[in-house]
């Protein structure tokens, strides 16, 4: 077997796919929506659109003058750095760990390329009900969602099952 698809390159790839996906939606969602109407996917509830975030998660320090940039990319290539680490230390066997690890990376550093080259971050995916809406995001922003949630999951469910095996095997 190819050693791209062994641990930990396999988990570098799909965050290498999850960045890749993400420019390509956000060059898309540029093209079609920074000029024009947002295009209704679901009438009432999601649309495509474009918006451009100068801060962090919700907007966060959106008009803080621009320092932001660098304190949020920072922040990102640290934590990119971490997750690297994390992600090769972790035995070949698990599968659900790493995968969330890969989703949190990918969208990390597709965010972080943005905040960089261009100094915010774009977002095109519009949920609202009503008056009411939730920030725009992107699918780097859903890629790390959906890794964090992943991450919980594991911790409260599975832990304790990974430290039972772990010690089984200490002891034969």
């Amino acid at each position: 077997m190819l050693k791209v698809f062994q641990s930990p390159w396999r988990w570098y790839l799909l965050a290498l796919v999850v960045i890749a996906l993400d420019v390509v939606t956000k060059v898309w969602a540029v093209e079609r929506f920074m000029y024009g109407p947002a295009l209704q996917i679901i009438p009432g509830f999601l649309q495509f659109t474009y918006a451009e975030n100068y801060g962090a998660a919700f907007s966060f320090l959106a008009d803080a003058g621009g320092w932001q940039r660098w304190l949020f990319g920072a922040i990102a290539l640290v934590f990119s750095v971490v997750v690297v680490v994390w992600i090769s230390r972790i035995s070949p066997a698990k599968r659900w760990e790493p995968t969330a690890l890969a989703l949190i990376l990918g969208g990390a550093l597709g965010n972080l390329w943005d905040r960089i080259v261009l100094g915010y971050v774009r977002d095109f995916i519009s949920v609202y009900y009503g008056n009411w809406h939730f920030p725009v995001f992107n699918v780097a922003d859903v890629a790390i969602s959906v890794g964090a949630a992943m991450l919980v999951i594991e911790l409260l469910f599975f832990s304790d099952r990974d430290n039972k095996s772990s010690e089984n095997s200490a002891e034969v």
